[in-house]
Formats: C-alpha cells, sequence, structure tokens
C-alpha cells in the first residue's frame, strides 16, 4: 500500500543560498497577491472568473514583462505552486471551508515555498539536500526517505531558521503494538486519564515560559518602529515563542507514539474545540493543551502502528455516568465535583477515571 509521508530537516544554507531563499519568498508573495488581486477585480467589475490553468498562462506573460523579469531568479515551479495554492484558497471558500483568501506580507508568522520534483532535481546526497535553484544545501539528516520524493517545502521561521519538509511516496510498512485498549478522557489539571488508570500530568508549557514571554514583549513594545534594537527585540520574543512550541511538540509526539505503540485500540472524545475556547476564562489554557494536535497525532501515527482510533459522540455524558451500572448523575455535570459515590450501586469514582473507564465501553461498543 502506498502512503504518503513527510519528512523535516533543519537546513543550514550559506549567505547566497539565504539570499536565493528569501527572494523566491518574495517572489511567490508577489505573484499570490497579483493574482489574488486580479482575480478579485476581474469578479467585481466584469463578473469573470478564472482558474488555475489560466492563471499559469498569464503568469508565463507575466514573466516576460520588462517590468518582470525579476520573477525569473526565483524557482519557476514555485511560482506554480504558489498558484495553485491560491486556487485551493478559493475552492475552500466557496465551499465553506475557509474566509475569503487575504494578501500576503513579508511580516507573516509563515514563510513558507513549495516546489515540485521534476527529473530528480529534489534528492539527498549524503549530509546535503540538492533543491532547485538553491543547489546542495547543507542539512542534518536524521532519517533517509525510503520512497519517491514528490515534493518539497521550503521554511523560514522568525528567528531565521530554515527548514525543508520532503512529502515522499513510499510503501507502508505497519509497526508493530503490544497490543492493549484503552479510553482516553482529556483534561486541564491533568493532560489524559486512561482506563488502566494512568494520569498524565498536564505541562502547561505557556504558563512554564509566560514570565519571560512577557518580560521580552515588555521590552519589544518600548523599541521605537524601525529601530535596529526593535528588529533584535523582536527575534528574542520570537525565540520564546519558538520555545514554547518546540516544547509542546515534543510532549505530544513522545505520549502519542507511546500510546499508538502500546495499544491495539484507543478510545477517544469528539471535541469541539473550536466551540470551547469561546470561554474566555479558559480559552488560554485549552489553546496551551493542543488536544487537537495531540488527537490529530494520534490518528496518523495510529495508522503507521495498526493502532485503531476510535472516537466517541461528543454530547456522550462520559463523567455523569456511572461506568458500574450506567446510572446518569446530573450533580457531576459541575466541574467541581472530582469524586462521587453512584446512588445506585453504591461505587466509588474518581471522575476523570471513571469518565476515561466510559469513554473505552463505548469505544468497544459495549455501552
Amino acid at each position: 500500500m502506498k502512503i504518503t509521508k513527510g519528512y523535516k530537516y533543519r537546513i543550514y544554507p550559506n549567505a547566497v543560498q539565504t539570499e536565493q531563499i528569501s527572494r523566491t519568498l518574495g517572489c511567490c508573495r508577489y505573484v499570490y497577491n497579483h493574482f489574488l488581486a486580479a482575480r478579485s477585480d476581474a469578479w467585481k467589475f466584469r463578473k469573470e472568473s478564472f482558474s488555475y490553468v489560466q492563471s499559469a498562462r498569464r503568469l508565463t506573460s507575466l514573466k516576460s514583462d520588462p517590468e518582470h523579469l525579476w520573477l525569473a531568479s526565483a524557482d519557476s515551479m514555485a511560482l506554480q505552486e504558489s498558484l495553485r495554492n491560491l486556487d485551493r484558497a478559493f475552492q475552500n471558500f466557496f465551499e465553506k471551508r475557509g474566509r475569503y483568501p487575504r494578501f500576503k506580507n513579508k511580516h507573516n508568522h509563515h514563510q513558507s515555498y513549495r516546489t515540485r520534483n521534476q527529473s530528480n532535481n529534489i534528492r539527498i546526497e549524503g549530509d546535503r539536500i540538492v533543491l532547485p535553484k538553491l543547489g546542495a544545501v547543507k542539512a542534518k539528516i536524521s532519517r533517509l526517505p525510503s520512497g519517491r520524493i514528490l515534493n518539497a517545502t521550503v521554511s523560514k521561521t522568525p528567528t531565521g531558521k530554515c527548514f525543508v519538509s520532503l512529502c515522499v511516496e513510499e510503501e507502508l510498512v505497519t509497526k508493530p503494538n503490544a497490543g492493549g485498549v484503552t479510553g482516553i478522557d482529556v483534561g486541564l489539571s491533568e493532560f489524559y486519564t486512561d482506563s488502566n488508570g494512568s494520569i498524565v500530568d498536564n505541562p502547561r508549557t505557556l504558563r512554564k515560559y509566560e514570565r519571560k514571554l512577557r518580560r521580552e514583549q515588555r521590552r519589544l513594545s518600548r523599541k521605537q518602529n524601525g529601530s535596529a534594537n526593535r528588529a533584535k527585540q523582536r527575534i528574542k520574543v520570537a525565540v520564546v515563542h519558538e520555545k514554547i512550541y518546540n516544547v509542546r511538540t515534543d510532549f505530544l509526539h513522545k505520549e502519542s507514539t507511546r500510546l499508538v505503540s502500546e495499544n491495539q485500540v484507543i478510545a477517544i472524545e469528539s471535541l469541539n474545540v473550536k466551540g470551547m475556547v469561546r470561554n474566555h476564562h479558559l480559552a488560554k489554557t485549552i489553546s496551551d493543551v493542543s488536544w487537537g494536535r495531540f488527537f490529530s497525532m494520534l490518528e496518523y501515527k495510529g495508522f503507521e502502528y495498526g493502532c485503531e482510533i476510535r472516537r466517541i459522540d461528543t454530547f456522550y455524558p462520559s463523567s455523569q455516568t456511572c461506568s458500574c451500572c450506567g446510572f446518569k448523575n446530573p450533580i457531576v455535570k459541575k466541574l467541581s465535583v472530582r469524586e462521587w459515590v453512584c446512588p445506585q450501586c453504591g461505587a466509588h469514582h474518581d471522575r476523570d477515571a471513571n469518565a476515561a473507564m466510559n469513554i473505552l465501553n463505548r469505544g468497544l461498543g459495549s455501552a
């Protein structure tokens, strides 16, 4: 079975390659904005629309225009992929999956471009990755892909670090798991409690670095706009944000990998995280705990480990239901109730452990 898999590497471009990456990012951003304006104006004034194919033809004419010859300095495949991104953004808008496409600027948090592999112009040679227009770029190769490279995405972080993500088509090799079953009840005080009685503490990554982040942001607010000191301080703020992201991601990867390697079936909740963060009292804590990313990691890693992820209904009252007799206790709906005794069978329950057991039973179809 063929699957597509991503491999991300840190790259260390020299001065010339760094300049070429910045130039390509600028060209892709210009092409995206130029055709976004063209498509918007065509519909606004003439009620006309044109597709990616028509945009690509206009791009060819644009590159031959004397005022836009500088576009030839960028990778041609990257410019075409920028048009594909714009077309996909319009499709998402028309199908009500996203908002109307917006213009890009160089100060956006996410700076990247994608290029396709044609005639093996993207490949790994020793400790270097060969990329179009860049040549061989020094990279930290942690693991080698075993299949055919489809495309590469070059990205640049606000702190100036560069990465390349390779999309590879390869054969699925199912990794073994220990064959266990578990239900997971996520929370804020504890990251999750499983049906086997294990409790994983919430690392509270943002709270750990919040004081340092606040201090650096306060210093940034005092710097004069456009000054060199402000540019330096902006990087310091970005470093703290990057540290928070890396620590949180490392924790999520370790926990998700451990769970899928130990279990054959994992039952989880279908949480409406977007609706939950509207609670301004808990929004920051819910965002920091990253339930959505955690469940996403479980699903794609579970596919590789042959682990089945079963989601239960969003409105299933897992905390209020007795896992022994099935009695529903409405008093437990209050979050302050952490332990309770079932009025019907007399069983004593810890709120989270009981919820995890109910989630497992529901996932296995026995409830």
